[in-house]
């Protein structure tokens, strides 16, 4: 194991086994579709009961309508939490898919903690990983308090009591009745200390493809409740200005011209801008373009996106601090028969989720209350409390649906968040502010995927062996000067070097890092991480090295990976299920990719076609994935398909870049993120695995560029060192 993945292993105490016991004291949420009224904190035991609510614990409420209710403490922003979380429940409790319901959790960042972080929040693709015991655990919990106030009113012994499909029974008395008549006399039932949980052999729910998700009717005909439907009572819309560079400040600000406009209440100056409030966002925005404000940009420095990566390459050319060693890489490297070197090149990346940055603030002498697309409920609550002086327990957080986040919600300094409450300070009102970033705003806004510079050499024997292998990296780290910077315990950021030279068994290895001193660009973690670029880097140059030894690639990958099974499972089904070896025809080409990340391994095959002017298609893309125990593989399918989405975009056409200090890119018409008639027809191939399910969110988005890119060579003889690829094979 390197030294990266021990530290990131002891940061978020990622054994699940220790931390997946019941968590009782209900704390239930109110859904903001539903009337029912639900318990809040301290008082859910007796409101469920006064209402007949069976709540063994605080996942799960069964209603005497015999509807069952998960209470879901991860975030559901379309990566399918709220169905995968949801059938652990009604697997064990041995539900009915239909009468399952799901519904988000209040921010009781001690109850709901994610258990690979500590805290409150979603990301990493940890949600079914750090779930999967602790919701199975749940279900069976209220299977068994179920069972024991049966058998109590048919006078039976308990163990003769079955259940199926949302029906307790006992065969021989003739007994049944569903849950929700039995809700009330089971709550009154101790809660069971343990339980057994089914043999897998026994699964009726967990993985199945016949299970419809949780929210797609919402979705579909408009009905879930995201941030920007939410309609209060006298709520303003703020539209904001921020500098136009990162770290500028308001000089002074003329809003004659924005309190001309119609509809428009008010404007306040906050550390980070000014923002317009008005009774509507159009009226907001106009406000907001109206305004004549002079910056100081006086401590800014004027970057230029070419200027850093050129220093960035001057670092690549120096040690850096290691990572990771094995073995004597410089005697390696000096005693090779063949020396092969490269360097990658990454830009800076925004999220562009579908759904802009935007929350809802109501400040009150109660305290506040924040309507969002909430991810990181542990950072933005205590840091709420912090900025207004109040207790966290004054501060109540409501999530909501996200259209879309790819890291950008989860910020380390919960910017945004605190963005809408420093306005609604500003504004002097207790009436609810909805913050609203426009599209040029979210673009322009900060917090990107670093940009990244890999430089990589590698050492060859006479005989082909990879013998040597040195990589330097070089960007910013995103946890340095963070909350989470108790992470870089080895004196490095492990994100910015995570899967560098993975999983490939190299005698003489080192990884080095050049972290440069912060220069002003907000940066923050992007879907896959660390993994968006070392993936590549790492598996291009394998490519590379696969090329000069005239072996094929695949099975040079072969020889360097044979302790390592799981990567090797998903390796072969992947060439196997795309026809790797097939002849093509002249101007195609496949390209493969396999990566690890976030401990689910992905294989991606890439077909390309290359015409005579350079351009080319993506034809076709074969993956295969092992994420452990498949929960649910309509989800799975959906994740790895929209994940080669996400990564491919980025590979062919997105980058922000700086010019004298300011983003160029603005809106879709600059940033180029891929349209439909370019995303290629996905197969997806699941390996059966009885490890314990992983995360399926990121990993298929690091495979693809390289197989893309790998792909692109074996058409056409050029190597890719560059991303985006853009119109770099233009004749």
């Amino acid at each position: 194991m390197t030294e990266q993945s021990n530290s990131r292993r002891h940061f978020f105490k990622t054994s699940l086994l220790a931390g997946a016991g019941l968590t009782l004291g209900v704390r239930l949420s109110q859904a903001l579709a539903d009337d029912a009224p639900v318990a809040g904190p301290g008082e859910a035991g007796s409101t469920a009961l006064k209402q007949g609510l069976f709540a063994p614990n605080a996942f799960i409420r069964i209603a005497p309508d015999n509807t069952v209710t998960v209470i879901i403490k991860h975030l559901e922003m379309g990566q399918g939490t709220y169905t995968g979380l949801t059938t652990l429940v009604a697997e064990e409790l041995g539900a009915d898919w239909s009468q399952m319901r799901a519904e988000g959790a209040p921010a009781d960042t001690e109850t709901y903690k994610n258990l690979a972080f500590g805290s409150m929040g979603t990301g990493g693709s940890t949600s079914m990983a750090n779930s999967y015991l602790q919701m199975r655990q749940a279900g069976a919990a209220a299977r068994e308090m179920l069972k024991r106030a049966a058998a109590r009113q048919w006078g039976v012994d308990e163990r003769k009591v079955t259940v199926s499909n949302g029906v307790l029974s006992h065969a021989g008395a003739g007994f049944s009745a569903s849950f929700g008549e039995m809700a009330e006399l089971a709550a009154g039932m101790p809660v069971p200390e343990n339980v057994t949980l089914k043999n897998p052999e026994d699964f009726v729910l967990i993985g199945k493809n016949n299970l419809t998700r949780l929210d797609s009717e919402a979705k579909s005909t408009g009905k879930a409740i995201y941030t920007q439907d939410i309609q209060l009572p006298d709520m303003l819309v703020a539209v904001v200005a921020h500098p136009p560079r990162f770290g500028a400040a308001v000089q002074s600000v003329d809003d004659s011209g924005a309190r001309a406009i119609r509809g428009v209440v008010n404007v306040v100056q906050y550390p980070n801008g000014v923002a317009v409030l008005a009774n509507d966002f159009w009226s907001a925005k106009k406000g907001r373009d109206a305004l004549e404000i002079s910056w100081d940009t006086s401590k800014t420095p004027p970057l230029d996106s070419e200027a850093l990566m050129a220093r960035y390459k001057s670092l690549a050319r120096l040690p850096g601090v290691k990572t990771t060693s094995a073995g004597d890489v410089d005697a390696a490297l000096k005693g090779a028969a063949q020396v092969i070197s490269a360097g990658y090149e990454f830009p800076y990346l925004a999220h562009a989720a579908m759904e802009p940055l935007n929350c809802v603030a109501q400040i009150t002498d109660a305290g506040c209350e924040i309507w969002n697309g909430e991810q990181f409920q542990g950072i933005d609550k205590p840091s709420i409390a912090a900025v207004l002086g109040i207790d966290p327990a004054q501060v109540k957080i409501n999530t909501l649906f996200a259209g879309g986040s790819f890291g950008r919600r989860a910020n380390p300094h919960a910017d945004y968040v605190l963005e809408a409450v420093q306005i609604a300070r500003a504004s002097g009102l207790q009436q609810p502010i909805k913050m609203v970033w426009t599209r040029e705003e979210d673009m322009r806004g900060g917090h990107y995927r670093p940009m990244f510079y890999h430089q990589l050499e590698g050492g060859l024997d006479e005989h082909g062996n990879l013998t040597g292998w040195r990589q330097r990296v070089v960007g910013q780290s995103i946890v340095q000067g963070t909350p989470m910077e108790p992470m870089m315990a080895g004196g490095f950021d492990p994100m910015s070097v995570e899967g560098s030279g993975e999983p490939y068994e190299i005698p003489n290895r080192s990884i080095e890092l050049h972290t440069p001193a912060a220069f002003g660009v907000p940066v923050q973690w992007w879907r896959s991480v660390g993994h968006t670029h070392t993936g590549f880097a790492t598996e291009c140059f394998i490519d590379e090295l696969a090329h000069a030894t005239g072996r094929d690639p695949v099975e040079f990958r072969r020889a360097l990976m044979k302790d390592s099974p799981r990567h090797l499972g998903v390796l072969n089904l992947a060439a196997e299920k795309a026809g790797w070896g097939n002849r093509l025809p002249a101007g195609r080409g496949r390209g493969i990719a396999v990566v690890k990340s976030f401990n689910t391994y992905v294989a991606e095959v890439a077909d390309v076609t290359v015409k005579a002017d350079g351009s080319f298609t993506v034809d076709r893309v074969v993956v295969a994935v092992d994420c452990g125990v498949a929960v649910n593989p309509d989800v799975i399918y959906a994740q790895m398909g929209g994940g080669v989405g996400f990564g491919l975009s980025a590979a062919l056409g997105e980058k922000i870049t700086l010019k004298e200090g300011q983003v160029e890119q603005s809106n879709f018409h600059d940033y180029l993120v891929m349209r439909m008639p370019q995303m290629p027809p996905v197969e997806v191939h699941i390996v059966h695995s009885g490890e314990n399910p992983s995360g399926v969110g990121e990993p298929g988005v690091p495979p693809i560029a390289p197989a893309v890119a790998n792909a692109l060579f074996a058409a056409t003889g050029r190597r890719i060192y560059q991303l985006p690829i853009a119109n770099q094979l233009a004749a």
